[in-house]
């Protein structure tokens, strides 16, 4: 009744405080403010009786430990799900919660904004199950009952879209499936539960490349997934089947990410859209795709749905040869060259979207640079960026 209590009242606090006291329970481990990193395989039973009966709260460490139980609990209670599984990387959740929701025969409706790997597990991993896959315009909204067939299943959203921003309208997309008896996954990488809950809107899983902004130091990788109480044992059975597990090390640097999350998402906000601000007046940029600026076309859904934005949006320059694009890219000395995100540092890579899309054309008009903006000083940065435009101009 203690428990139960605790976590009703947990419900109660403010997200900054979720962050700080989620997921610990200092007196189970002496007084200590940190969950322990507790490593280990086997666990033992005192009798026959508890070993055979499970007894315990641990059966052998791939099922779970305290530093892995910790993190899990922390992530259900920010999401709001009947459960969370932690798994090696963000596209290993991915990967885990399509399995989980679709079976051998089934139809995937897959948004064609989605992260690329996202993408080639639906032409590889689940092609081989015998999983078919449709990709559909992430502006479909509620008319994506339309590309529902007898046997789709389930129907995949990422918002906004990987690389290009695209808003997806959450709400119309969960209400059309549910109607039709379809599961909904969500990649919610980019905003976190921090500033959007899919669980909240009806969506049935969401998940989290928790390489990013929970762990947000660039020195792990992990993924989240988080079911509703349909989903749940479904999912965490599939864990257990496939021998999912992390090390506890990575678990124990996720849990010490998230207690500052709020505040390091909060400055990623607000510097994030103060240099996308910058960008925009700029005479090299033909637009800047952040869902947070009035003039995306996406904007309306993202104030209706969203609480904040991440660091992370794309820059569409005017058109330039590409030795221009790399020149102003080589030049930037605070931005560093690299694909993942949500670290403490500034990143930018330069991408193009048109040779993989099939339900819907790239044609930005220009080249295109993805953004991530760290936690340096926002002058600094923009120093950084008018050097790189400096340079895109003496190479054009």
């Amino acid at each position: 009744m203690a428990g139960k209590a605790k976590d009703e009242t947990a419900q109660h606090l403010a997200v900054e405080t979720q962050l700080v006291t989620a997921g610990r329970d200092p007196q189970r481990f002496d007084g200590f403010v940190n969950t322990p990193i507790v490593r280990g395989s086997t666990v033992l039973s005192p009798t026959v009786a508890d070993l055979e009966g499970h007894t315990g709260r641990y059966t052998y460490g791939r099922r779970g430990n305290p530093t892995v139980e910790g993190l899990e609990n922390a992530v259900t209670q920010l999401e709001g799900g009947a459960g969370t599984v932690l798994v090696p990387s963000g596209l290993a959740a991915v990967g885990l919660a399509l399995l989980a929701a679709l079976e051998a025969g089934d139809h995937l409706l897959m948004v064609d904004t989605a992260y690329q790997p996202t993408r080639r597990q639906c032409s590889t991993v689940l092609r081989k199950f015998g999983i078919e896959t449709s990709f559909y315009d992430p502006l479909a909204g509620g008319d994506i009952a339309a590309l529902f067939r007898p046997n789709t299943r389930a129907v995949f959203m990422e918002s906004p879209g990987s690389q290009s921003f695209e808003m997806q309208d959450v709400p119309a997309i969960v209400a059309a499936a549910q109607a039709h008896g379809i599961t909904t996954l969500m990649d919610n990488t980019w905003a976190t539960p921090l500033y959007f809950r899919p669980l909240a809107l009806g969506v049935d899983i969401s998940i989290h490349a928790g390489t990013k902004y929970l762990g947000g130091h660039s020195d792990l990788n992990l993924g989240t997934i988080t079911a509703n109480e349909r989903l749940y044992p479904r999912l965490r059975g599939l864990h257990g089947d496939l021998g999912m597990t992390v090390a506890p090390e990575d678990a124990f640097l996720a849990a010490r990410g998230l207690r500052t999350m709020g505040v390091r998402l909060a400055r990623h906000y607000e510097s994030g859209l103060a240099i996308a601000r910058w960008l925009s007046q700029r005479p090299e940029v033909l637009r800047v795709l952040h869902p947070a600026l009035p003039d995306h076309p996406g904007h309306a859904i993202w104030k209706r749905d969203f609480t904040g934005a991440s660091g992370l949006f794309s820059i569409v320059l005017k058109p330039v040869p590409k030795r221009a694009v790399d020149a102003f890219l080589d030049t930037l000395a605070l931005f560093g060259l690299g694909y993942s995100w949500g670290g403490f540092e500034s990143l930018a890579i330069p991408f193009d979207c048109s040779a993989y899309r099939t339900a819907t054309q790239w044609e930005p008009g220009g080249p295109t640079v993805r953004l991530h903006i760290g936690l340096e000083n926002t002058k600094d940065l923009t120093a950084d960026l008018e050097k790189g435009f400096a340079a895109l101009r003496a190479a054009s």
